[in-house]
């Protein structure tokens, strides 16, 4: 783990995580289950922002393939996002911890405006921050958003919470002989072409010296471990 005392993390994780076994959709359970790492992080004295992708429900890139134009597609993944984002805040709730949604997209009756100065004060207060709608933007990925929500917010480390142990030379549920990486650098990641996030989210990062630390989160105990300074995963800065 980055040796720089941790205060503010920006947890991101992809929609398909809430699906669980399920190829599509919101498994309560699973939610329910992050929900409890995250309150286990917070009690950490951690302030915690998150964004949640949205590609359980929708995937604008793909469908773009299929006739819906790009813009269109982006902004129903958008849509997405709020979906999970108000998911996880209820299960965060249903568990007592104080939870605001802020949404780049004007959804109201779901979600606040993203102002920054008031996300601040939510972490400042304790609360979790649940980062959705993207950047607002079309061809926006939610890693970008992620990364941009981090560095507006002078979070400490991006947590990318995934089905994987973290960052490996192949894919390593095509390749059993690929390498999982302690710690890279992002010039590493940039030349190799791992997929770790995309090229525009890795670049903020290495502009802004914004570290990322890339973690199996199925397993409910890394989160916390990972916080408390174990190696887990793999660290990149």
């Amino acid at each position: 783990m980055n040796p720089k005392k941790i205060n503010r993390i920006l947890l991101k994780m992809s929609g398909e995580i809430l699906a669980g076994d399920h190829k599509f959709g919101i498994d309560p359970e699973i939610t329910k289950s992050l929900a409890q790492q995250v309150i286990l992080a917070l009690k950490q004295n951690i302030q915690i922002g998150i964004v949640i992708g949205g590609g359980n429900i929708f995937r604008g890139i793909s469908v773009a393939d299929k006739g819906l134009d790009r813009v269109s597609g982006d902004y129903l993944g958008m849509m997405a996002t709020i979906m999970n984002s108000v998911a996880l805040q209820s299960a965060l709730e249903n568990l007592g911890c104080n939870t605001r949604v802020m949404s780049a997209l004007s959804i109201t009756q779901l979600a606040e405006p993203y102002i920054r100065r008031r996300a601040i004060r939510h972490l400042e207060k304790n609360r979790v921050v649940i980062f959705a709608g993207g950047t607002g933007n079309p061809y926006f990925t939610t890693d970008t958003a992620a990364v941009l929500r981090a560095i507006e917010i002078d979070a400490d480390i991006v947590l990318k919470g995934t089905k994987v142990d973290g960052v490996y030379s192949d894919d390593p549920e095509k390749n059993t002989n690929a390498e999982l990486y302690d710690k890279l650098n992002f010039k590493e990641v940039i030349n190799n072409e791992l997929r770790v996030m995309d090229l525009t989210a890795i670049t903020l990062c290495k502009e802004n010296k914004l570290p990322i630390s890339v973690f199996n989160i199925q397993n409910s105990k890394n989160l916390v471990n990972l916080l408390k300074g174990k190696k887990i995963g793999t660290i990149i800065n």
